[in-house]
Parts: C-alpha cells; structure tokens; sequence
C-alpha cells in the first residue's frame, strides 16, 4: 500500500508505508541504529534523551484550551498559535527530501472510542514503536482507513531555536488541539509519542465523552472483577498488571466509561527492564522477542546477550511490545465490573505500610494528592527517588483541572462500591524496597477476598486501615515503624511526610469539601 503526504506539506520523500515489524527492525540495523540481541528484540540507543522532559512539552493556547486547560506554568505550558505553525513548517520542510516512515493506528480498545492515529516519524525506530504500542488496524480496517483524527510528527533529529521558535530549548513536545497534531522534535525519546496522544485523551474524554481517562494498569480475575493500578513510572503499573492467574486489559493507560466499562487506550506494553529476570517478571521477559524494541540497554561485552543490570547509560531502561505477547490478555482490551483499585506509591520515606484499605474520602484525597517518588532515570535529571505530588497519578499527563478528574473518581467510587487500595512499592525504614514477592502477596490477598473480614489497626498518622496479618507476609513488614532503628525516627519521618502532604494541598484547599479534607493525614 501507498500514502501521499503533500497534505502535510512533505514534499519530495520516500515514503515507508506500514513496514512490518520485521521491515522495520532490518532498516534499523543496515541505518546503524539498532542492534539484534540474543532474544531476537532489536535494542536501539535513544540518544540525548533518555526519558521525557517535561519542562519541554507545550499545549497550544486557543479557543478550545483558553478556558479548558489548567494553565499552571509547570505542567501546561501555552505555545503561541502562530509560533507553531511556524515550527511545524520548519519541521515540515526538515522531513521533505528524506526518507520517513508512515504507519496508521488507532487508540482506545472501545469500538465506541476507537481514534484513527497517523505516525509520520523519522526514524524506522519510532515506527516501530507506533506499530507496538498502539492498536493495529485489521487489513480491511486499513483499506477503510481514511483521514487520521490525530497526527504524531516525530523529527528527532531536528533541532529547534529556542528563540525564534519558542521553545525552552532545542527539544520540544507540542499538543495542538485545533490542528489535532502531536509536533516532536529534538528527542529521540519514544515515550513523548505515545504521552502525547496520551495527554490528547485527557484532555477530550471528560470535556466531550464523560469518560475518566487514568494514568493506571488493569487486569481481570476469572470472574469477570477487573482491578486497576494507578501510578507513576517506575511504580509497578506494568509489572503487577503481567500476571499469570489474571487477564491483561493494558499496563498504563485506560478510560472509564458511563457504563462501568474499562478499556485500554494502547496496543503494546512499554515495561522498564532494570534488573529485569525470568524468574522475577516471567511474562515480560518472555515478550522481549522478535519485534520487540529494546531502548538503552548494554550488551555483555563480546556477545548480544542483554546486560539487564547496565545502568550506565540510564536507569530508565526500556522494551515495548505488542499486548498479544503476553499470553494472558483480555481480548478486546477491554474489561468490566472494577472490584479493587490499587493506588501504588513508591514512598521513600519509608513509612508506608505495604498495603491500607482507604475510606472514599481517603482515596479522593490520595488520588488527588497523587504521592510517590520519582524514580531515577523516568525523567532527564532523575539520578535518586524524589519525593513528589503528581496530581492523579499523572500530572504530566492531565490537561484539565485535577479536580475534574478527582470529582469523576469519586462519583465512580461512589456507585460502584469499590474497593481502594494505598500499596507502597518503595522503601521500608532501612531504605530497602519492598520485595515483588511481598507486593504480589499483599495484592493477591485484596483480590481474592482474603482482607474482607480481616483485622485491621489504623495508622496513627494517616489514619487508614493496615492489616494486621497476612498469609505469606511476615507480619513486621507489615508494619512500618519496626523496620526504623528508633520509634523516634519512624515518628519524625511520618510527622515529615505529613507535613507535605498538607503543604502540598493547600493549593487545592478552596475546591475541598469538608469531608475531602477529612481524607487527609490525621495528625
């Protein structure tokens, strides 16, 4: 099949039209950009860039974001309308004369919802990774396919004037609304794309489909229960969702329907790899095969064998792969009844237990709150865990007021009657993370049922519910001060990390009700 892109403005390129991904992965090694591993996955280098930068990323102020978006100055930074269309010429003309790879795709699993993709992109790398991650078009769909509703342009190699084009710097993430166009250029990072049109979701699904877009994994029981993990990268979204004994819906993003409908908004999977083995993530490492696209890994030294503990390039090590290459998938992703949703943190402060039942006024003000810790390598700069708030799980994500989506959580929490749950996937006292095989315990157990008439004890700080004992988990870890050298030094961490929590609240103080701001640490 063919594709002109003189709509685009492309003139005078060769056009790679839907390569497979073994086209793909061939181009890649004969350009010298890629290399095959042992595995049979091709392992790409990402350049400059090794995670996003969300200092970088932009949203085109206009008649439909004026009034719409949460303009922070942090997280949703204006792009002036004109200065766009003058970048985009730019980047338009960069692509024109060259070779470029075009691949059509949809987002949203939901017949209802389903969005036609268009990926114009540079390098056969990021096409690659379009083909992973999003949902690929059925032959008949493709014939049909006609006009894309959203367009990725992704010009890695060109480099931008921070001045003229106004940007920060030379590298740049740009949503425009209007043109219904994702502009990326300077980074060779993939994961800009595919938060792009993950940030276009946010933004359309609760202002024109009432639909809860969530940073978040999801899976389903045999029984239909479909279970959602919202966190941040690095948190365990992908991870705890890749289970044997339940079926895969996605591992990161996902909306929630009027009808009490969860469905994937991707195709693929996009897993950090670090320290990644058969025997601790079986179904992940099973997917880094034929097809799969590795980013910044090193390879043992005189082999193609994949060093999977290498952090010398980044921490953020990376596999993206279609979904059907984990064998236990929904199929559509699609999934209902949600039963128990998981929020994960990563607290270094340590004072987290393992897992706490929350009241609904508890999970609104968590969500809202959105605690963890950014973990080293997920963003340019991250070396160590940061203390941080990502409003509902996924600030860099949300272009509305993070109120709008606590307000839809919350109504959803509230008709449905489901279970919400905190789990600490970060570090205990001693700055030890909690082991996988503690977290899968504590998580199995809210799933099967086992905590329904468990006992529990309020924490005195926070004020949620810990289990007192769980089968297969020793019963310290599940209390978090025996694991500090003192009761005064657990007491002065807990203190501290309460006191941010109601710093970093303020900020939302005059939207909270009274029973919202009950949610809050006790202390």
């Amino acid at each position: 099949m063919s594709i002109e892109l003189a709509s685009y403005g492309i003139k005078n390129s060769k056009i790679n039209y839907q390569l497979s991904p073994e086209e793909l992965t061939a181009k890649m090694v004969e350009l010298g950009q890629g290399e095959i591993t042992s595995s049979g996955a091709v392992n790409m280098l990402t350049g400059e860039f090794t995670g996003r930068s969300p200092k970088d990323r932009f949203i085109v102020k206009d008649d439909i974001t004026t009034d719409n978006v949460w303009w922070d100055g942090n997280i949703n930074i204006p792009f002036d309308s004109d200065k766009f269309d003058a970048l985009y010429d730019k980047v338009i003309a960069h692509l024109s004369n060259r070779e470029v790879y075009v691949r059509d795709a949809f987002a949203c699993a939901d017949d209802s919802y389903k969005t036609k993709i268009r990926a114009i992109t540079e390098t056969p790398a990021a096409n690659l990774f379009i083909y992973n991650m999003f949902i690929r078009p059925t032959e008949n769909e493709l014939n049909n396919f006609g006009d894309a509703e959203w367009t990725i342009i992704n010009a890695p190699t060109f480099v931008a004037d921070a001045e003229e084009d106004g940007t920060r710097q030379h590298n740049f993430s740009i949503l425009n609304f209007k043109r219904k166009i994702v502009l990326n250029g300077g980074t060779g990072y993939t994961g800009e794309m595919k938060k792009g049109i993950f940030s276009a979701l946010n933004f359309i699904m609760p202002v024109f489909r009432n639909t809860l877009p969530m940073h978040c994994s999801a899976n389903s029981g045999e029984n239909g229960d479909t279970a959602m993990f919202f966190g941040l990268s690095g948190t365990g979204k992908t991870t705890l969702s890749a289970d044997k004994n339940r079926r895969l819906i996605g591992d990161d993003e996902h909306g929630w329907t009027e009808d009490n409908t969860v469905f994937n908004f991707e195709g693929g999977c996009y897993a950090k790899v670090i320290n990644l083995s058969p025997e601790g993530e079986p179904e992940i490492f099973a997917a880094i095969k034929d097809g799969a696209l590795l980013e910044n890994c090193k390879l043992i030294p005189g082999t193609n064998e994949v060093d999977f503990t290498d952090t010398s390039i980044t921490e953020n090590t990376r596999v993206s792969y279609p979904i059907d290459y984990i064998e236990n998938i929904a199929v559509p992703s699609v999934g209902k009844n949600p039963k128990n949703i998981f929020f994960l943190s990563f607290d270094a402060y340590g004072v987290f237990p393992p897992i706490a039942k929350l009241n609904p006024d508890q999970a609104a003000y968590l969500f809202i709150s959105g605690y963890t810790s950014k973990v080293a390598g997920t963003e340019a700069g991250v070396t160590e865990p940061q203390t941080t708030f990502s409003t509902c799980f996924g600030a860099p994500f949300m272009p509305l007021h993070p109120t709008k989506y606590a307000e839809m959580l919350s109504d959803k929490v509230e008709k449905t009657g489901v279970n919400v749950w905190l789990i600490n996937t970060g570090w205990n006292g001693k700055k030890e993370r909690m082991s996988l095989k503690d977290t899968r315990a504590v998580i199995n157990a809210a799933l099967n049922g086992d905590l329904n008439n468990a006992e529990f004890k309020k924490d005195p700080y926070f004020g949620f519910e810990v289990p007192v004992a769980i089968e297969g988990v020793a019963s310290e870890k599940l209390s978090p001060a025996t694991s500090f050298d003192s009761t005064a030094a657990y007491e002065a961490n807990a203190k501290e990390l309460a006191d941010k929590f109601k710093a970093n609240f303020k900020k939302f103080e005059e939207f909270a009700t009274a029973d919202l701001l009950a949610g809050g640490p006790t202390i």
